[in-house]
């Protein structure tokens, strides 16, 4: 059996691995890929090894198929009617659900007027089916996919290896930022823990339509930030200019912390200066957000799911933010953690988890009478998102009841301990990548190892790989600002027993240091999750050469 099968899949016994193989061929006819032109050397989304690796997946047999259509929505937040984009007409996206070895298949329908794809966040997919659409310069092409143009249709077919706690969104420039997203939960047939029901929990950061765009808090911050007084500023970039912010004369305001006692911000229309968390080590985001959503719902508005008083449930977060992380508790209750980013940890009893933009977190609680608010306050800003749990007895709280601070034992998903039956077995790297993240706020110009990625030419910040090798990276942030580090296509390991994640907190001026095997050819993104960190340069690629 191949690792992808020893790993988490061992035990499912009924799967087909000859089914796998029948899949794999089919799927080669279906696939929206550019050519191969123009890369000799590197492995790309078309070559034989990725459908062969495919066909080495284990397979139920069993195909799960959702249509999307990405289009304009009208919506209301908070009472405030907005125009945005989304799936299926609304702001919360359908989750789809399946069980480990089974087919997806996602018939996609583009109603926009712009371009966009779909990334399956987390999955060890085959790399033809990554959804990140590359531009071209001079016949060469771009990562994984063609993008989905306007008024077409593409439909994405691939198996599920892992099960999971996993959602998709579009990764075409700030589309993310809109409600192009989703949940993606990938059922464990083997799996032995005890629950009566899930709850699926997507946080997110909001302003699209109440104080702009995505695309004006891009430009807002792409005109740098002032660092009088002694503000954050990150380390530079070997040859670049780091002049003074446009438009610098910008009202601001103070802005406490709910989540970071003593902290403040100043905050100009989009951006947010000096907001502080202790948690992640120093400046905690760099935008202002009007509103921070549960599963597309203001506090007032709040998400609630019925249950019984004695049950278990099993709560499913993912956060989708561009730019906040969240911490996440029950006031007054222990959360026992149980997952993250789709992979089984040791359980840990806490207050309170963090999450990263693009982590996900499991967590156990069982259910007293009466309400249960869940609560995710945005680490270093202020607000709160919330969601209840009723069994239908007594009287909802106000939002403005609920603590706003959340303390005792909190840890993040990359200071937990990896299950025995998922931890990767000991072995010497064949290759160690470092990985410094660098740039700053004054300028806005992120990157890794002092270089700003382009699309129209993604090999220029390449790491090369191997397939079959055991891959060490070095996550070594020289920022005086957080940066949740995502990996596409593979999960790695946090250190040598830690966490199997996808999305990783790497704090300012420190470094972590994470293993993955080689064992998904094709070319793959690595980026800070940040969407505005992402989209000012801090990307790259692991790219898979012969």
């Amino acid at each position: 059996m191949n690792t992808l099968t020893d790993h988490h899949l061992g035990r499912r016994r009924f799967l087909s691995l000859s089914v796998a193989g029948a899949a794999a061929a089919a799927l080669a006819a279906c696939t929206n890929t550019q050519g191969t032109a123009g890369l000799p050397g590197r492995i790309q989304p078309t070559d034989p090894i990725v459908a062969d690796y495919e066909a080495r997946r284990a397979a139920s047999g069993k195909s799960v198929t959702q249509n999307l259509t990405a289009g304009t929505v009208q919506a209301t937040v908070a009472g405030k009617p907005l125009t945005t984009w989304g799936y299926n007409g609304g702001l919360n996206a359908s989750v789809l659900r399946a069980v480990a070895g089974d087919r997806l298949q996602v018939p996609l329908t583009n109603n926009l007027k712009d371009e966009t794809s779909i990334h399956w966040h987390g999955l060890a997919l085959r790399n033809d089916q990554d959804g990140v659409p590359g531009l071209t310069q001079d016949g060469v092409p771009g990562l994984t996919q063609d993008p989905v143009a306007a008024g077409a249709a593409f439909s994405y077919d691939f198996l599920l290896p892992h099960p999971g706690t996993y959602w998709y969104h579009s990764h075409v420039e700030m589309q993310r930022e809109r409600a192009l997203y989703g949940a993606l939960i990938i059922e464990d047939p083997a799996e032995k823990l005890v629950y009566d029901q899930d709850w699926v929990i997507v946080l997110d950061d909001w302003m699209d339509g109440i104080t702009g765009t995505p695309d004006d808090v891009l430009k807002e911050l792409s005109g740098g930030m002032p660092m009088s007084g002694g503000t954050t500023s990150g380390s530079t970039m070997p040859g670049m200019d780091h002049g003074a912010m446009s438009g610098s004369t910008a009202s601001a305001s103070p802005s406490p912390s709910p989540s970071d006692p003593g902290s403040a911000g100043m905050r100009m229309k989009h951006m947010l200066m000096g907001s502080r968390s202790d948690f992640l080590g120093g400046d905690a985001g760099d935008v202002s957000y009007p509103y921070h959503l549960f599963n597309s719902k203001s506090p007032d508005e709040a998400d609630t799911l019925a249950a019984t008083a004695g049950q278990v449930i099993r709560l499913r977060v993912i956060n989708a933010a561009g730019d906040t992380a969240y911490r996440v508790g029950v006031p007054g209750q222990k959360l026992t953690l149980t997952h993250t980013d789709g992979f089984p940890v040791v359980h840990q009893d806490v207050d309170a988890v963090v999450l990263g933009m693009g982590e996900r977190i499991d967590a156990l609680i069982t259910i007293k009478d009466g309400f249960t608010p869940v609560v995710a306050l945005p680490e270093g800003k202020t607000g709160q998102a919330l969601g209840f749990i009723s069994t239908g007895a007594g009287k909802q709280p106000l939002p403005a009841t609920l603590p706003n601070r959340l303390e005792g034992t909190v840890v993040d998903g990359g200071q937990l301990t990896a299950a025995p039956d998922v931890v990767l077995p000991a072995k010497t790297p064949d290759r160690t990548h470092e990985l410094k993240l660098t740039g700053g706020m004054e300028k806005y110009d992120w990157g890794i190892n002092g270089h700003r990625f382009d699309m129209t030419k993604p090999f220029e910040n390449a790491f090369d790989i191997k397939a079959g090798e055991r891959v060490e990276v070095r996550f070594i942030n020289d920022t005086d600002m957080w940066h949740p580090m995502h990996l596409h296509g593979h999960t790695f390991q946090v250190g040598a027993d830690g966490a199997r994640k996808d999305t990783v907190i790497v704090r300012a001026k420190q470094s972590v240091t994470v293993i993955f095997d080689a064992d998904n050819p094709g070319q793959w993104l690595t980026h800070c999750h940040n969407a505005y960190h992402a989209e000012r340069g801090m990307m790259g690629v692991f790219s898979y050469i012969k």
